[in-house]
């Protein structure tokens, strides 16, 4: 199995950097405290090494001022969607953005009124929770439901619970934090549900690199027929996949003319332009990144296979199967804690929160990090539970 791949000669994802002392969001949070970091997903690998060459250069020329989108960038992107996904792309489908949740947020204005529903699937990433009222929109909640070891959109609950101005549907494909791929049959139902009740679809497809089971493919719903590309707007980003967060560039493609212009319309005056380094990063990581990519996914495959072999021997704990992201969902439930964040927290192990995500009683564990990290939060977990 690809998941127990010998990643001994794996060198770029074992000796990873000390990020101490470099502002890093993830580690600034615990500064001063002896709390290891499993959760923004920021993975502790330095970018490949192409992307990196490719920032010095673009340093090296001294002047950062205002930077169209090179037609390289576009080409390799359009590129991309058509080797990795079948999906073919015409280049004035693509809107460049600062980021996925900005676009998430411009979404919501541009496919609804004010008042109007917008569906998100719970659990969910939090900004998901929070774009529809940032837009004065009516959220509405479809709550997963866990069949067997899968969780699986509800759509005939669903179906009760909205009303005639719902207008909008926000996906997340892989599904953060679950770390589900969606089927071709679970997307070609959730396109025909939006068909038969006018929703727009709004896809955040991030983590759309970071496959991890081999027998998973990841497609955008966009993709499928052009009935459901018309009433979509996918939101895209090499920055989850190459691990440069922190360098904001993103993209929407939206096949249909006029909810383009109205997505232009609704993010005028404040979406900020992608900037020159994060344009260098992305078309470097688009061009050169392949191999990094899949040593990357050999790392991450050993780390959830680690991590579900320990969660499943600890008492109190359960986690589902993760197909994607680098991102374990853990259910805390059982463990009889008000507060179980908090609980791993004060041994020593910084987990987001599962309320963050509309579920209490379960964390979220960023596994995107070396073997020695992985092994000492396990171990911090597992002390923890014995005590």
């Amino acid at each position: 199995m690809p998941g127990h791949a010998d990643t001994t000669a794996n060198h770029a994802f074992i000796s990873v950097r000390d990020r101490r002392g470099t502002s890093a969001t993830k580690w600034e949070r615990y500064s001063g405290r002896d709390v290891l970091p499993f959760w923004v997903a920021d993975m502790e690998f330095p970018s490949p090494p192409e992307v990196i060459a490719a920032l010095h250069d673009r340093v090296e020329h001294g002047i950062f001022g205002y930077t169209n989108v090179s037609d390289t960038l576009r080409e390799q992107v359009i590129e991309h969607l058509a080797r990795d996904y079948g999906w073919s792309v015409q280049p004035d489908w693509l809107l460049w953005l600062p980021g996925v949740v900005p676009g998430l947020n411009v979404a919501c204005r541009a496919i609804a009124e004010p008042g109007a529903g917008i569906v998100t699937a719970v659990p969910i990433y939090h900004p998901f929770l929070e774009a529809p009222a940032n837009a004065h929109r009516r959220r509405v909640d479809a709550h997963l439901t866990l069949q067997g070891q899968r969780w699986e959109m509800d759509l005939d609950r669903l179906q009760t619970d909205m009303d005639e101005q719902t207008r909008g549907f926000l996906l997340c494909n892989p599904q953060n934090p679950t770390g589900r791929v969606y089927t071709r049959d679970e997307l070609k139902e959730l396109a025909a549900f939006a068909e038969r009740h006018d929703l727009i679809v709004v896809s955040d497809e991030i983590h759309a690199g970071l496959i991890l089971e081999p027998h998973c493919r990841h497609l955008p719903i966009a993709s499928l027929a052009p009935e459901i590309a018309r009433r979509s707007i996918t939101l895209m980003a090499p920055t989850k996949t190459y691990n440069m967060p922190g360098l904001g560039c993103a993209f929407a493609v939206i096949p249909d003319a006029d909810l383009r212009q109205r997505f232009k319309a609704a993010g005028k005056g404040f979406l900020a332009h992608v900037g020159p380094l994060a344009i260098t990063a992305a078309e470097a990581a688009y061009r050169h990144g392949g191999p990094w990519l899949t040593a990357l996914l050999l790392q991450l495959r050993a780390n959830r296979d680690r991590l579900q072999a320990a969660v499943n021997a600890m008492a109190g704990l359960t986690m589902t199967p993760v197909e994607a992201t680098c991102l374990a969902w853990i259910d805390a439930r059982a463990l009889g804690v008000d507060d179980p964040h908090h609980f791993f927290e004060e041994a020593g192990v910084g987990l987001s929160p599962g309320a963050q995500f509309g579920s209490p009683g379960f964390v979220r564990f960023n596994f995107g990090c070396g073997p020695d990290m992985l092994e000492e939060g396990i171990r911090r977990m597992q002390q923890a539970l014995q005590g």
